[in-house]
């Protein structure tokens, strides 16, 4: 497949307009493609409108207005994809949805158009399954971090059946929009970051449910610790450095029986109903479960997450 087409990426259709799909269409707006939203709810064009001031303050250098005038909104697929460039699908987390979702999406779109899954967690290959070759070959998973428009990782998962070159243009876009793309290896569920989210939080659970600390204290553990360390090397960069001129082979010597011991401890928590009440209700407790909190903390988040960003672009200068 050539990349003449995809690299361009002139026009972009969002299916989907939740969370993600929102934060897409006003990144993707915000740089200047013309965005095509479909999403049969009857709220869309509020939403999208209420929404854009706050995303509009994640994304740097972006002016409301010239980012809404980007954006047309519809309700049918078929409408969104017809003359784009790039497709990113955020729609339900169910496989056969998805499949028939895109089987509509790869007959309406352009031969030559990419067509993306924000899936946090379906293989592309399965996504893919019911779609010719040449279709197949177009398709892949790009999977952001939410919030999408802030957070900069951008997971990038083909499937069996998907060419190289899209590929390659797809990670080329993203890049544009100041996204971090890693391309994946191999296909794998869940793929790289929720898989370690979900590592991470199966022990943070554990720890909560045996009573070793609550809910916030954990938070507050993870922020002032690990989270705080990881906004700057990730864990294999850690641990080299812990291990001082030796780095990691020597960590591996001195920690590593240690450590190994203690992988057979972590916790596997079931997530019953009398554990979810316990869980929910001490995260409630700290933080709310109301819209109003929702906003706030949403908004002070994003702000902080826009803080260590700036913080780690200047420090990098």
């Amino acid at each position: 497949m050539s990349t003449s087409n995809t690299s361009r990426f002139d026009t972009a259709a969002v299916v989907g307009a939740g969370t993600i799909g929102l934060a897409w269409a006003a990144l993707f707006a915000a740089h200047g493609t013309h965005v095509r939203l479909s999403d049969p709810r009857s709220d869309l064009r509020e939403s999208l409108e209420n929404s854009l001031p706050e995303l509009c303050r994640g994304i740097p250098g972006a002016d409301v207005s010239q980012v809404r005038e980007r954006i047309e909104l519809g309700s049918e697929p078929e409408w969104a994809v017809a003359h784009a460039d790039l497709v990113q699908e955020n729609a339900p987390e169910r496989l056969e949805f998805k499949q028939d979702l895109f089987l509509r999406i790869a007959r309406a779109a352009p031969e030559d158009a990419v067509l993306a899954s924000s899936s946090s967690g379906l293989l592309p290959s399965d996504i893919s399954a019911k779609l010719p070759d040449r279709s197949a070959s177009r398709l892949l998973v790009a999977h952001p971090f939410n919030p999408p428009h802030i957070v900069p990782l951008v997971e990038i998962v083909p499937g069996r059946r998907t060419d190289e070159a899209v590929s390659e243009a797809a990670f080329g876009y993203y890049e544009r929009l100041g996204k971090t793309p890693v391309r994946l290896h191999r296909e794998t569920s869940g793929f790289v970051a929720n898989r370690l989210q979900s590592a991470l939080l199966a022990e943070a659970f554990d720890l909560v449910l045996r009573g070793v600390v609550d809910a916030a204290e954990l938070d507050t553990i993870v922020k002032n610790s690990l989270g705080n360390r990881w906004a700057t090397v990730g864990p294999f960069e850690s641990f080299h450095l812990g291990g001082g001129p030796a780095g990691i082979r020597h960590m591996m010597e001195h920690l590593g029986k240690g450590m190994a011991e203690r992988w057979k401890d972590l916790g596997t928590p079931e997530l019953t109903d009398t554990n979810i009440d316990v869980l929910a209700g001490q995260t409630e407790r700290a933080y709310g479960n109301d819209a109003e909190s929702y906003r706030e903390r949403s908004a002070r988040r994003d702000r902080n997450q826009r803080a260590v960003l700036a913080a780690l672009r200047d420090s990098d200068r």
